[in-house]
């Protein structure tokens, strides 16, 4: 081998490590700052909902629990009065930000939010509203006025890329002219936070009192913040993601009522909804966010979401259970609508429930049939 083949070939090495190099810092320097990094991860959209047969204009008050355009689990609920735009939660991914801004522009006329709730600081239910600063989080998209979030976060929690990016756009939105309340503040009304909302004539929310608001749990679903909103007679109950004995101070620290409306606590798993907590409340329709049957969390079927405890606990009450979404495959990515974008239409004391997939109960589904018993 001469001297003037040993320097070509190795320019040549050179030069294919050098490019291999600047590809490996471009890809790591252009990563999403997320919890969690999917590198290779694609949305799919194999069945685009159509809520063209939905129709909101008879509505005086109506609730809107969102499909998010992706196979993952998670919580984004749009509440709609003649006075008020609101939202809860934002999850499951940045990537579900497209799915539900397009959903909110049909009815968000105005760009305001009047009031944004973010229950708790898991990526399921936040990552909405905290993306890094190359994606245009909820709070970039909209002008939100009143911000009430989680009062505690677990003791790690402070560290991780995800929380540092929803304090950074929390922090650029209030200084745009957003109020910002935790839970805390408004169960005790202190700076300037109130306990309870009015959205409308004959219509209100009301931030409910909860032991985690001021206790560490060691399960950042015990710091959800809880709400009970009303039209008229009827109440309308969001618990987050509380667990069980969460739920029993619930009881203990608020004068609950009957409630119309439950959206399914931790997206129908065995750990919330307790029986406790369903005998007081009796909820009359069931609304769960969730993947049915999918294996995100764990592979074990009978704990996957909606569970058989769950169903065993609110069956007692009402057949009345709709779910957003179902998996397919999830290692293949495949998933459709379940009842797809499930909304809520109340009006005088009349209410009815629109889904833009279809209307089944979920103990008429296949699904249910395949995997679940009704009691």
């Amino acid at each position: 081998m001469n001297k003037t083949f040993k320097i070509t070939l190795f320019c040549l090495l050179a030069l294919v490590f050098g490019l291999v190099g600047g590809f490996s810092v471009l890809t790591y320097i252009t990563l999403p700052e997320t919890d969690v990094v999917d590198v290779f991860e694609e949305v799919y959209y194999p069945n685009q909902p159509n809520d063209s047969n939905i129709s909101i204009s008879d509505a005086e008050f109506s609730i809107h629990f969102l499909e998010l355009g992706n196979k993952y689990t998670g919580d984004c609920t749009y509440i709609k009065t003649p006075e008020a735009d609101i939202l809860i939660d934002c999850g499951s991914k940045s990537n579900s930000i497209s799915t539900i801004s397009n959903y909110l522009n049909k009815y968000v006329t105005d760009g305001i939010l009047e009031y944004v709730i973010v229950t708790h600081a898991h990526q399921d239910h936040y990552a909405g509203f905290a993306t890094n600063t190359k994606i245009d989080s909820i709070f970039d998209l909209y002008e939100c006025k009143t911000i009430i979030d989680f009062a505690q976060i677990t003791k790690d929690k402070a560290e991780t890329t995800m929380y540092k990016n929803y304090q950074r756009e929390l922090s650029d939105e209030i200084a745009k002219g957003a109020k910002h309340y935790t839970a805390l503040d408004c169960v005790k009304e202190i700076n300037g936070a109130q306990r309870e909302y009015t959205i409308g004539e004959n219509m209100s929310f009301e931030i409910l009192d909860s032991y985690y608001y001021q206790n560490r749990s060691s399960n950042e679903n015990n710091h959800s913040v809880c709400c009970l909103f009303k039209h008229g007679e009827k109440n309308f109950l969001f618990t987050g993601d509380l667990e069980a004995d969460g739920e029993e101070k619930l009881i203990e620290l608020n004068n609950l009522p009957k409630v119309d409306l439950y959206k399914a606590g931790h997206h129908g798993s065995k750990t919330s909804s307790s029986e406790t907590l369903m005998n007081v409340v009796q909820p009359k329709t069931v609304c769960v966010c969730c993947c049915a049957g999918s294996s995100e969390y764990t592979s074990t079927a009978e704990n996957q979401f909606p569970t058989q405890v769950f169903i065993n606990n609110v069956s007692k009450w009402t057949d009345e259970i709709y779910v957003t979404t179902l998996c397919l495959d999830y290692k293949n990515n495949q998933f459709c609508s379940f009842n797809g974008n499930i909304v809520y239409l109340s009006k005088d004391e009349q209410y009815q429930v629109k889904c833009s997939n279809n209307n089944i109960k979920l103990k008429d589904s296949d699904w249910f049939k395949q995997n679940r018993t009704w009691p």
